[in-house]
């Protein structure tokens, strides 16, 4: 579990409470629920109104995978991509059914068990490039509900500030409650940056890497089937893989 995320975000709101404290506010002024209400409600619901349930229901389940998400580097499945190779060019594309149990991503197991049934070489490329293409498109779209979010939010909190202000204006000639109607106005302001910057952008962004790295493991696997498939040497399937990877993947390799 990678808790860059869930660190992020709860530290970026503690040192929002607690400079407000040595401002000498009260955190209790910061939670308000009619301003959060409406901040997170009136975002939520425009963001749903701009796409499609699906896309609105695919975004609230990768919130857990936001939080808790981990991908391995796509580097960790070099060297079983390598082995498979050594036995598919010794033994046989056969041989490698039994190598499959000891291998835990279904993609390269799938990939592998496809070439084992004798699936065309450019059919079986095409059907797992067309796998990656539709976990793109999910992660992108999950990804961009809350960016969304984000672009939403500031302006979500202007409405509420500016509602805020209406009731300033209605009690004019109450001076004494000026004070607290003003501050809740901008509360609402106050949430709508906030939740945007320190909330609904960065989960975005995570959502983002989390499907890039994802990609990126899945298309070094489609190349390492085409090899295996092919027979290729795997010497150079290795050099090949190698090369698709960062270059701190690349090293780590090289010095493994």
């Amino acid at each position: 579990m990678d808790l860059a995320t869930p660190v992020g975000i709860i530290l970026g709101f503690a040192v929002v409470i607690v400079a407000n404290i040595m401002e000498g506010g009260h955190p209790s002024s910061l939670f308000m629920i009619p301003p959060m209400l409406l901040v997170f409600g009136g975002t939520l619901m425009a963001t749903v109104a701009g796409g499609t349930m699906s896309d609105a229901k695919t975004a609230l389940k990768s919130v857990k995978r936001a939080f808790t998400g981990k991908v391995a580097p796509a580097g960790d499945l070099v060297p079983h991509i390598i082995t498979l190779a050594e036995r598919a060019r010794r033994e046989g594309l056969l041989a490698l059914e039994d190598a499959l149990r000891e291998i835990d991503d279904p993609f390269l197991v799938k990939g592998v068990t496809m070439a084992i049934d004798g699936t065309d070489p450019d059919e079986l490329r095409d059907i797992l490039e067309a796998e990656v293409h539709a976990k793109k498109a999910e992660d992108k779209q999950a990804a961009k509900f809350y960016t969304d979010c984000g672009g939403y939010a500031p302006t979500v909190g202007i409405i509420g500030t500016v509602m805020g202000m209406v009731h300033v204006l209605e009690n004019l000639t109450t001076p004494a409650a000026l004070g607290p109607l003003i501050a809740g106005a901008f509360v609402a302001t106050l949430w709508g940056v906030g939740s945007a910057n320190l909330l609904f952008l960065p989960l975005g962004s995570r959502l983002k890497r989390l499907g890039a790295l994802e990609a990126a493991r899945m298309e070094l696997t489609v190349e390492g089937i085409s090899a295996i498939q092919s027979g290729s040497n795997p010497r150079l399937v290795a050099e090949k893989l190698k090369s698709l990877l960062p270059g701190d993947q690349q090293n780590a390799e090289e010095a493994a």
